[in-house]
């Protein structure tokens, strides 16, 4: 079986990547389980950091990545109706954890769920065959697999975090931060679809250009100095409702300088750094709210998965490789010279 496989811990990820055909099968599905045909896999940013390491998991090599597929269901397990046999589908990576039951707790309502990822966790679906819960998948018949693949779990995350979390309403105005990376353009989609006004930022001016032809109005240079001036002049000096902004240390401060009164930050990552930068004062005095969120829950990957099937919601597809060409796709990805979703295609 043909796989794309990291090899030992380091970086540049893309150095310690191989394409192999010799990869073993993945196993007949168990209970709840399917066993799945790869047609395509998108790369994410957590795909770099499993090849760098994650803290707090002990991840062993070789392994194989890849959160986000486009499959075709081969067989299934004891326990899964068989009319799934055939299916084209997408992939929720995104499995909850059962919730730690204990005397002291509080009740579960005041809880974050705990999610475990295919990909990350477990060995992933950069493979030509994976198996996978058959809770997790959502039908996607007579779509495109290039776009199918690509806007999975970008979407489930900037859906649960925008949506879900930050109560994100039509009309409000959004400030999405490093446009062009997944999560960035799949809350420019989902702000789109909301009606909402939509400022950006980019160290590129050419994203930011593409970023206007997908319905940004408010194009941001980020040359590290602050922009939230013109953010607020963008807004008659009100403000924006959400700012969203998986940066980190290099935008935070920015960001909340941009939030009008009752406004919120979501983030769902830190690239640039965890130790970022704020502003207290401003954060209980506009009354701010910073929210954080990883992924989201399956009822979640199911509202945007039927956004998706209607054509309203999608990111855009960068370029397609062939798995021999994993380390090509792994070093656009690693540079971020990307606009879109980098895929391979089996």
């Amino acid at each position: 079986m043909r796989a794309v496989v990291v090899t030992r811990q380091g970086s540049p990820v893309a150095g310690n990547i191989e394409f192999r055909a010799d990869h073993p099968e993945p196993g007949e599905p168990g209970p709840g389980q399917v066993l799945l045909r790869t047609l395509t896999t998108a790369l994410n940013h957590m795909d770099l950091w499993v090849g760098k390491g994650i803290a707090g998991l002990n991840l062993t090599y070789p392994r194989v990545s890849g959160c986000d597929a486009c499959a075709e269901v081969v067989r299934v397990g004891p326990g899964v109706d068989g009319a799934w046999v055939g299916r084209r589908v997408v992939v929720n990576a995104a499995t909850a954890m059962p919730p730690r039951v204990h005397p002291d707790d509080p009740p579960g309502t005041t809880l974050a769920p705990e999610y475990q990822l295919i990909g990350e966790h477990h060995d992933g679906m950069l493979r030509e065959r994976f198996v996978a819960p058959a809770a997790n998948l959502a039908p996607v018949d007579g779509c495109d697999p290039r776009a199918a693949a690509a806007f999975g779990l970008c979407t489930l995350t900037a859906w649960s975090m925008m949506v879900g979390k930050g109560g994100l309403t039509p009309g409000q105005s959004v400030l999405i931060t490093g446009i062009g990376g997944g999560v960035a353009l799949a809350g420019l989609s989902i702000a789109r679809h909301f009606g909402c006004r939509i400022a950006v930022t980019s160290r590129h001016e050419w994203k930011l250009r593409k970023a206007a032809e997908l319905g940004a109005e408010c194009l941001v240079p980020d040359t590290g100095a602050d922009w939230s001036r013109q953010v607020r002049e963008w807004t008659r000096k009100r403000g924006v409702d959400m700012a969203v902004d998986s940066s980190g240390k290099a935008t935070h401060l920015w960001c909340i300088k941009s939030l009008a009164r009752g406004g919120a930050y979501v983030t769902p990552g830190c690239t640039s750094g965890p130790d970022a930068t704020t502003d207290l004062a401003r954060v209980f005095w506009n009354q701010l709210r910073l929210l954080g969120s990883t992924m989201g829950s399956a009822d979640e990957f199911a509202q945007i998965t039927a956004l998706f099937r209607a054509g309203k919601l999608g990111i855009p597809v960068d370029g397609v490789y062939a798995p021999s060409d994993a380390v090509k796709a792994y070093q656009r990805l690693e540079a971020a010279e990307q606009f879109g979703k980098v895929v391979i295609e089996w």
